[in-house]
């Protein structure tokens, strides 16, 4: 697919690349022409100086043909402004923005645009591995017998398949959210660095499965 990527930053510079080593185009866009140093010597994708809300810039990058834009610029306006322009007026179909402020991701979560709230995100993820068995459910079904929680896995099972996390696990994968966005798990998907792992677990078996999830797969797999 083609993805047009408003911001140059670490974030969106490193997107870049790992779209890119999976086989997918890119226009990057950024206002300092500096930023793409971040990119690399080898970078052979296209590169255009400016905003992403310009008409102009954005027809550059890549547009029209564009299955995918992500706005992750420092600027919450210029990120949302961005985000809704590539939906509205170009149509397409996978926008995401990183928006720094939580209470207007949730504003804009509402208006059907995803977004990543950096600050909240960053949090919840600290606070997880600082305190892995203290999280709170993200649901609990009302019975209270089945809940579904975040599963933070050992580096060691990425490039694992999530069947195989699933059969250490005894439960299921609910979803994945990967690069921002929530994705239903597929029988030949493989865990990536940096996913998110979501799993439904019956209340009994939270701790059990943070610990398999928690160590480096059994065997080597």
């Amino acid at each position: 697919m083609h993805v047009v990527i408003m911001g140059c930053g670490r974030v969106g510079s490193s997107l870049a690349r790992s779209l890119v080593e999976r086989g997918h185009t890119i226009g990057i866009i950024d206002q300092d022409p500096k930023a793409f140093r971040r990119l690399g010597p080898d970078f052979d994708e296209t590169t255009v100086r400016g905003v992403g809300f310009d008409r102009e810039v954005l027809a550059k990058a890549g547009i029209q043909r564009a299955d995918a834009f992500v706005s992750v610029s420092s600027g919450d306006n210029s990120n949302i402004i961005a985000a809704r322009v590539a939906r509205e007026n170009y149509g397409v179909p996978n926008v995401i923005a990183r928006i720094y402020d939580p209470q207007r991701a949730s504003v804009y979560e509402r208006l059907g645009i995803p977004t990543v709230a950096t600050v909240r995100w960053t949090a919840d993820r600290l606070l997880r591995h600082l305190i892995p068995t203290d999280q709170q459910p993200l649901w609990r079904d009302p019975t209270a017998t089945l809940s579904m929680i975040e599963v933070l896995c050992d580096e060691a099972w990425v490039g694992v398949p999530l069947a195989t996390l699933e059969q250490a696990t005894g439960h299921r994968v609910a979803y994945i959210n990967r690069f921002g966005r929530a994705t239903l798990p597929t029988a030949s998907m493989v865990l990536q660095d940096g996913d998110q792992v979501f799993m439904l677990v019956a209340d009994d078996s939270e701790a059990k499965i943070a610990e398999i999830a928690g160590a480096a797969p059994q065997g080597g797999v």
